[in-house]
């Protein structure tokens, strides 16, 4: 099986021979998430990974960093998108349990596609269905908590759209999701046998057509026994100067994980897109 640093390649080469995308508007690409594919820092929106329309390809390499009190997170990611509807994504997760001295790795195999609706235009708000393949590869610590799985699929639908001189003139978007999932933290704590329906909120103000800011909540599933999931949620400041770059800074509350209580830091994200 190809490995997740080749997929990564490979999804950039893709990415590198594709013709310049420039039909849809800044910044509704969304960001690079901590799972890889479209969307703001914590969760996935309904919108398609970089600036291609229809006939056009597009998409975006992502490097992200959580870091909280006793714990750091790393991403590595690229997504491809083709006709603003099909979107797939590949990436690495590196968690760092600094109390421990531990190092968690996690895959992340993901797919999209657009099943009605429009971002912009229209009055129907876009509607995409999505999955996530998960892979931990280090399952000593979810297993000592009692995870009783190493991989498991998260399924999800996201309903978004964008108002343009939505309020006080100024554009505004929502995003809203509904997530299938048998994940302990993402994953990263490996997975339960039965999933859960959890839901995921964003939503954000664009102060000019470069600056965003915006408020995630992804709600969490709590199942293992031995220690507490919370709710995560995080205040965020995008930055898209061009089609090319963007960097999102934000503040999260995560909250307890693997026993450590109040897990609170900031969270940064480099996206370079097509």
């Amino acid at each position: 099986m190809m490995t997740v640093r080749a997929s990564v390649a490979a999804l950039a080469l893709c990415l590198a021979a594709t013709s310049q995308a420039d039909s849809r508007l800044l910044a509704t690409g969304g960001a690079s998430s901590i799972e890889g594919q479209a969307g703001g820092g914590i969760t996935p929106w309904a919108v398609i990974s970089g600036y291609g329309d229809v006939g056009e390809w597009g998409g975006a390499l992502g490097l992200s960093r959580v870091e909280v009190d006793d714990f750091q997170l790393d991403t590595q990611s690229a997504s491809l998108g083709f006709d603003n509807r099909l979107e797939f994504s590949v990436s690495r997760q590196d968690l760092q349990v600094e109390p421990l001295g531990l190092a968690i790795r996690q895959d992340v195999f993901g797919a999209k596609v657009r099943l009605a609706g429009d971002f912009i235009y229209g009055s129907t708000p876009q509607l995409t269905a999505g999955l996530q393949y998960k892979r931990n590869r280090d399952m000593a610590v979810p297993q000592a908590l009692g995870a009783a799985r190493d991989s498991g699929t998260d399924l999800y639908l996201a309903v978004g759209k964008l108002w343009l001189n939505g309020v006080l003139g100024r554009n505004v978007f929502a995003n809203g999701s509904l997530r299938w999932t048998a994940a302990h933290q993402t994953g990263l704590l490996g997975f339960a046998e039965q999933r859960e329906l959890v839901a995921e909120l964003s939503a954000g103000l664009f102060l000019d057509r470069h600056w965003v800011i915006g408020a995630e909540y992804r709600q969490k599933p709590d199942g293992l026994q031995a220690v507490a999931e919370d709710d995560w949620a995080d205040i965020f400041l995008g930055w898209f100067p061009n089609k090319r770059v963007a960097a999102v800074l934000a503040w999260t509350e995560l909250g307890d994980i693997a026993g450590l209580e109040d897990q609170s830091g900031w969270y940064l994200s480099i996206q370079l897109s097509q």
